[in-house]
């Protein structure tokens, strides 16, 4: 069955398929929202799946199922849509996170180069991608072997290690976080600190914010919700 907002439980057990890939709603079998049949990878995805159905209450909230979403789009997400996807993550070579720097205050400055100068090098050593690091905001040209390698690695994922990939892009704004997420380099915390280190850095200075506060815990609970789905797809 498919996911929809504000639609009441209609089922009493979600459990695994006999096989161990799929999803039952007592005897439905799980569909996406493009009508295909869900079948995961392993079973421990599988698990994870029936049981945030299991533990949805009177009404079905798809905010409160991330593996479920995630695995979704993985299944739903034809050819076309995966050489978008790709493409969305390695466009972000010109304007990833770690790369574009401040020059001042001298304490963020410090921090920045702490935090992402390690992700940087390990682009190098682990995606044979050099990243230009500069000073400002506006977009740094890549060099075309940097898109080719990350293309050819993203090229290498699955349909569900690549929809982690192309959230965690979207999310930290950066496409090395997003493969040292993906490849177990670093774990959600690393990413959330990554991810949010301009943010955090002003709260700490200018005061708070409960604006703002709500929006990094909102960006914390969706890396988590990707780290999740990279962790139980290597189980």
């Amino acid at each position: 069955m498919t996911t929809h907002r504000n639609v009441k439980r209609f089922y009493a057990v979600a459990s695994v398929s006999q096989d161990g890939y799929g999803v039952l709603l007592d005897a439905r079998t799980l569909r996406t929202p493009a009508g295909n049949v869900f079948r995961a990878p392993n079973k421990a995805l599988a698990t994870a799946v029936a049981a945030e159905w299991q533990a949805q209450g009177v009404s079905i909230a798809p905010a409160a199922m991330p593996l479920t979403q995630l695995a979704f789009a993985a299944l739903d997400v034809g050819a076309a849509a995966r050489a978008e996807r790709i493409a969305y993550v390695c466009k972000f070579a010109e304007t990833d996170l770690c790369c574009h720097r401040a020059e001042a205050p001298a304490e963020l400055v410090v921090r920045q180069s702490a935090t992402w100068d390690p992700l940087v090098d390990w682009g190098v050593r682990a995606l044979g991608v050099r990243l230009k690091v500069v000073a400002g905001v506006l977009p740094a040209a890549a060099d075309a072997g940097a898109l080719t390698a990350l293309t050819a690695h993203a090229e290498r994922l699955d349909d569900f290690r690549l929809a982690a990939l192309a959230h965690a892009a979207g999310l930290t704004g950066s496409a090395l976080v997003a493969f040292a997420l993906v490849r177990g380099e670093i774990d959600a915390e690393a990413t959330f600190a990554a991810a949010a280190l301009d943010e955090l850095w002003s709260l700490e200075h200018w005061g708070e914010d409960e604006e703002a506060r709500g929006k990094l815990a909102q960006l914390r609970r969706n890396i988590e919700a990707v780290a999740a789905l990279v962790q139980v797809l290597s189980t």
